[in-house]
């Protein structure tokens, strides 16, 4: 998965070329986090062969990122929204108040997933997206699991201004 263009045309990496850089990055990126007491950083497998196909984690800072990743060949199955499910209900048993999740608003099948999963769409925003450099607009959801209705507080970010934001024209 780490090595196919496709798949991560809309992740926060570049494909990897080789086993020595898919090491590297297993290394920056998920070493220290499998060294932590509490963490959400999952294999999907399959229930047949319990083979990993990949991945669904939550990051633990303040944004709950939800995030996931699913070889090609695998996809529209219904895989993904099944692993997000079940980690959203451990979250929930965890006592986490809430998931955010943002996809590439060209990316609308992951876009589907969080909307699956009972997520609900926030506000869409445009950055420089690094590192790949280029312009993205993306959108935000979130799913509370204390059940309490609204906006997570702790983000800074006043909502009526980003909904009004356009991009070529239209609102987004």
């Amino acid at each position: 998965m780490f090595s196919d263009k496709e798949v991560n045309l809309y992740l926060p990496w570049f494909p990897v070329k080789n086993l020595k850089e898919a090491k590297d990055f297993y290394q920056e990126k998920y070493a220290s986090i499998y060294q932590k007491e509490q963490r959400y950083a999952y294999a999907i497998c399959l229930k047949e062969n319990n083979l990993p196909i990949d991945y669904v984690n939550i990051d633990l800072d303040d944004s709950h990122d939800l995030g996931y990743g699913l070889k090609k060949e695998y996809w529209h199955q219904g895989i993904v929204s099944e692993a997000v499910e079940a980690v959203i209900q451990q979250a929930k048993k965890d006592n986490l108040c809430y998931l955010t999740a943002t996809h590439d608003i060209k990316n609308n099948h992951s876009g589907n997933v969080m909307k699956k999963v009972g997520m609900h769409y926030c506000y869409s925003y445009k950055e420089q997206w690094m590192p790949k450099n280029r312009p993205v607009i993306f959108r935000m959801y979130q799913i509370n699991l204390d059940g309490k209705n609204g906006f997570i507080k702790n983000i800074g970010i006043n909502m009526n201004i980003l909904l009004k934001k356009t991009y070529k024209g239209q609102v987004i």
